[in-house]
Formats: structure tokens, C-alpha cells, sequence
């Protein structure tokens, strides 16, 4: 025969497995964790290089369809640079409402945002855009004679490539 008092009923769990169980999680989310903080930059590197890639595909666009004059071609202000991708405009670069000119608008709205410091805004440069120095105050840099555009960003990607190579 038994005596009731010698068995004893566990009814949850003790303080050291509690504790066992939250070093354990707290060891797979410092290993987990840092990954995760590496996507955020190379979502915003990825997000970098797709509006360079579209913003140089209509600039070449308007290049083709204005015989062969890139948008703002002949002015410095940025402004030009805008309007003659987001209006319409004849062949010799006249803008005017979307929908009043035979070509364009080559962006719909505005110049996307520079994901990594968030400008969206363009210096207008007249000498070589590789030769410009990147300083974070604009989100690019355009050259109008040339064409050629770059993120206005300093600083390097996980592969040591700057920003403004891209």
C-alpha cells in the first residue's frame, strides 16, 4: 500500500526550466537577429539601384523620342530636369500638361526617393557626374550634356562598392 503523501503531483514547471528555456531563446535570437538588420540595408541598396536603373531607362527614353537631346539638356536648375520627365513635351523639349504633347510623361509624379538618405531632389552638374563628389544633400546627381546619372550618397555597400558607383 501506498502512502498519498510520498507521491507528489507536479503541476508546472520549475524556476531552473523556466530559466534553462530563456537562455535558450535569448541564445537563438542573438544568432537570429543581426541577419535580419542586414536585409533592411540591402532592401534599401536593392531599392537604390532599381531607381537608378529606371531613371536611366527614361532618361534614354526621352533621349530617343527628343532627337537625341537628354531631358533639361542646356539648363542647370532642376526643375527643367523634373518637368521634362514628368509632363508631356514635344520633340524639340517644349513641356506642357500630361496629355498635351506627343511624348511623355516618363515618370508618373515625382523623382523616387534615394532610399538611403531619403531625398528625392537632383543637382545639376555641367562637368562629369563621375567626377562629382557625393554629399547626402540631394538624392542624385545629373550631368544634361551627358545624360548621366548617380545617387548622391556616401559610403559603401556590404561588397565595399560606393554608393555613387552604382
Amino acid at each position: 500500500m501506498r502512502c498519498p503523501n510520498t507521491r507528489r503531483q507536479r503541476r508546472g514547471f520549475t524556476l531552473v526550466e523556466v530559466l534553462i528555456v530563456v537562455v535558450i531563446l535569448g541564445i537563438l535570437a542573438a544568432t537570429v537577429l543581426p541577419s535580419f538588420t542586414d536585409f533592411s540595408g540591402d532592401a534599401r541598396e536593392s531599392a537604390l539601384k532599381q531607381n537608378l536603373q529606371m531613371l536611366r531607362s527614361q532618361i534614354e527614353m526621352y533621349r530617343l523620342e527628343h532627337n537625341g537631346k537628354f531631358p533639361a539638356n542646356g539648363s542647370t536648375t532642376e526643375s527643367d530636369f523634373i518637368e521634362a520627365l514628368t509632363l508631356s513635351s514635344d520633340t524639340n523639349g517644349t513641356t506642357g500638361a500630361i496629355g498635351t504633347k506627343p511624348h511623355g510623361p516618363y515618370i508618373v509624379g515625382s523623382v523616387p526617393a534615394n532610399p538611403l538618405n531619403g531625398e528625392n531632389s537632383v543637382t545639376i552638374i555641367a562637368t562629369s557626374v563621375s567626377a562629382a563628389t557625393p554629399d547626402d544633400s540631394t538624392g542624385y546627381i545629373y550631368n544634361p550634356s551627358t545624360g548621366q546619372i548617380k545617387a548622391n550618397s556616401t559610403g559603401v555597400d556590404a561588397d565595399n562598392v560606393d554608393y555613387d558607383s552604382y
